[in-house]
C-alpha cells in the first residue's frame, strides 16, 4: 500500500500559523533558542527544516494566556477594533473550548453564552465559571430570542466551520441588541464554492478571498448589520487556511464603513502566511 504524501513546511511559518508567535523573526529566535518542540517531544534545531503540517508545535517555557490557541483571534479583534468588553453580555457562537469566551471574560465580560453544537469540548475553566452558560449540542439556526435566559446577548462572536456565514447571521440579527457589535472569522474553505477549494480544503487565491469577504458583507448589510473593519487573523486555521476577522454592528438597516480596503487586508495577510 502507497505512503500517503504528507504535505510539509517550513518550521518557522508553522510556528507563526499556529499561533505561537506573530512573525517569522521572533519564530526563528524561538527555535534557535531550542524552545519549539514537536507533540512527540522533540526539538525544533532549524527555522528551514521542512516539518509535516499536521504536527502540533509548542513552546516550552511559556503558557498560553487563554484555554486554547483560538483565543489569540479574538485578541487581535480586541486591540485592532478597539473593542469593550466591560459588563458586556457576550453569545459565543461556535465556542468549542472557549477560547473567545476566555479573552471576553478576562476583559471584563459580565456573562457569556458558549455556543456549539458540539459537546465535551469547553475547558472546565470555562465550564465551571459562573458567569457562562454552556449551551452545548445547539444549532444557531434554529436559535431564538427567549433562549437567552441571562439576558440579550449585546455582543457576539462567531468561529465556525462546514458552515456559511450566511446562515449564521440572519437569526443573530434578531437576537442581538441594536447597536450591539458582532466579531465573525470568515473562513474563505467554508464559503468558496467546491470549484475554488484547493487540495486539502485550502484557498491560497487572492481573488477567492476577495470574492468571499465580498459576499460575507454583501449578505450581512443586506440583513442590516453595518460593516465597520477587517482585519486577518493572527493564526490560520487547522488546515493552513488563511481567515479573516471582520467587525459588524447590528442595525436597522445595513451600510459600509468609509475606510474599509478588503485588497489591503488581504495583501497584508498574504505577506504575513504565505
Amino acid at each position: 500500500m502507497a505512503k500517503e504524501h504528507v504535505q510539509k513546511e517550513r518550521a518557522d511559518l508553522l510556528v507563526v500559523r499556529q499561533g505561537l508567535s506573530d512573525s517569522r523573526e521572533k519564530a526563528k529566535r524561538l527555535i534557535m533558542a531550542g524552545q519549539v518542540y514537536n507533540e512527540h517531544q522533540e526539538r525544533i534545531d532549524k527555522a528551514g527544516e521542512k516539518i509535516p503540517v499536521t504536527s502540533q508545535l509548542e513552546i516550552k517555557g511559556e503558557t498560553l494566556p487563554y484555554v486554547s490557541r483560538g483565543g489569540f483571534k479574538l485578541e487581535k479583534a480586541r486591540q485592532e477594533f478597539h473593542l469593550d468588553f466591560q459588563g458586556k453580555n457576550v453569545l459565543d457562537i461556535g465556542s468549542s473550548t472557549g477560547g473567545f469566551t476566555d479573552v471576553a471574560l478576562q476583559n471584563g465580560a459580565c456573562h457569556s453564552y458558549t455556543l456549539d453544537v458540539g459537546t465535551n469540548q469547553l475547558a472546565w475553566k470555562i465550564r465551571s465559571d459562573e458567569r457562562v452558560t454552556v449551551m452545548e449540542q445547539t444549532n444557531f439556526r434554529y436559535s431564538k430570542i427567549e433562549d437567552f435566559q441571562e439576558g440579550q446577548p449585546d455582543l457576539a462572536t462567531i468561529d465556525v466551520s462546514f458552515i456559511s456565514l450566511g446562515l449564521i447571521l440572519p437569526p443573530l440579527h434578531a437576537i442581538l441588541k441594536t447597536g450591539g457589535q458582532v466579531i465573525a472569522l470568515i473562513k474563505p474553505q467554508f464559503e468558496a464554492g467546491k470549484d475554488k477549494v484547493g487540495k486539502k480544503g485550502i484557498v491560497r487565491d487572492k481573488k477567492v478571498h476577495q470574492e468571499v469577504i465580498e459576499e460575507v458583507f454583501e449578505k450581512a448589510v443586506a440583513l442590516g448589520y453595518r460593516i465597520e473593519s477587517l482585519t486577518y487573523s493572527p493564526i490560520t486555521g487547522g488546515t493552513g487556511n488563511i481567515e479573516f476577522l471582520c467587525l459588524m454592528t447590528r442595525q436597522e438597516e445595513g451600510s459600509y464603513a468609509d475606510h474599509l480596503d478588503i485588497a489591503q487586508v488581504i495583501e497584508e495577510a498574504h505577506q504575513q502566511f504565505d
